[in-house]
């Protein structure tokens, strides 16, 4: 298997799964990633320097603890964070990928906080209906060119993780990780319409947010490390993979697929154990432009 063979063959069935890698890709900045953003923060807000994330710290407890070490409390930090975003700009492979998920209606859903897979194709912001709206989890908000009707039917673009117009939305910490899988936990688990009702499949909790991709599309990981510090993404893949031995006839394919260096076998064990296949790219090139050609 890979990437070409994913993409022809489950086309109308995907939805994309994109991180940072993306924008990492081809780029001339030395500023795009969130290791080094971080780094510049806490220079900037601590009395303790640092060149380097310490091992034995995630970048979501190393954000934590620079929420608790900064020396002034009044500073915004994911508004600031949100700041080293501006300039960010698409490039060819951005529209190029967005072009081929808009052809063949596949949702994207991005953990990344800029916005240029919107922009590539400039996109507008829009909302499904449902309970009132809140920056702090905007998660039935979406990118498209028109309205939808349903998040897992439809192309748009959607913010796993929040994105920069709404500062407070973004998830940079542990702390606010939790906060989503107690979000997401209320959508899947409580209420008359939870997930694991089998009448429900339709019409439960979280159908009109990007949850609903997660649990009733295939997936196609791409540019996302999705290493031990994302709890958040890493526990919802638990809870698709639950969900399907719950329903074993609603089961989805999902892919993981990476380039470079090779993925830690803890890495490899857990992705397998959620039914996520894992491929190896022949090169970045295949991975953000090659295999984008519509």
């Amino acid at each position: 298997m890979n990437l070409q063979k994913i993409l022809t063959e489950n086309q109308q069935q995907l939805a994309l799964i994109v991180g940072n890698g993306i924008n990492r890709y081809n780029s001339t900045s030395k500023v795009n990633s969130w290791d080094q953003m971080l780094l510049e923060l806490w220079e900037k807000h601590t009395k303790v320097g640092s060149t380097i994330i310490p091992q034995g710290i995630s970048l979501t407890e190393f954000y934590d603890a620079l929420d608790l070490s900064r020396t002034d409390a009044r500073v915004n930090l994911q508004k600031e964070f949100c700041n080293l975003l501006a300039g960010w700009e698409a490039l060819a492979h951005h529209r190029m990928l967005v072009n081929w998920a808009k052809h063949f209606s596949c949702p994207i859903l991005t953990t990344n906080f800029d916005e240029s897979l919107s922009d590539a194709t400039k996109l507008s912001l829009h909302h499904l209906d449902g309970p009132s709206f809140t920056d702090f989890y905007p998660w039935q908000t979406y990118f498209s060119h028109q309205p939808i009707a349903t998040p897992d039917g439809e192309f748009a673009v959607w913010h796993i993780n929040g994105f920069m117009r709404y500062s407070r939305s973004i998830r940079l910490g542990l702390s606010h990780y939790m906060g989503s899988v107690e979000r997401a936990r209320a959508l899947i688990h409580k209420g008359e319409k939870r997930l694991f009702v089998e009448r429900h499949r339709d019409n439960w909790n979280g159908s009109n947010t990007w949850l609903d991709c997660v649990f009733h599309r295939d997936l196609l990981f791409i540019g996302l490390g999705l290493d031990s510090s994302e709890v958040f993404l890493r526990w919802l893949l638990i809870e698709r993979a639950k969900y399907f031995k719950h329903f074993p006839k609603r089961k989805r394919h999902a892919w993981y697929v990476y380039a470079g260096n090779e993925i830690s076998q803890g890495q490899q064990v857990f992705l397998r154990s959620v039914g996520c296949e894992v491929v190896k790219a022949n090169s970045y090139d295949e991975l953000y432009s090659g295999a984008w050609s519509i």
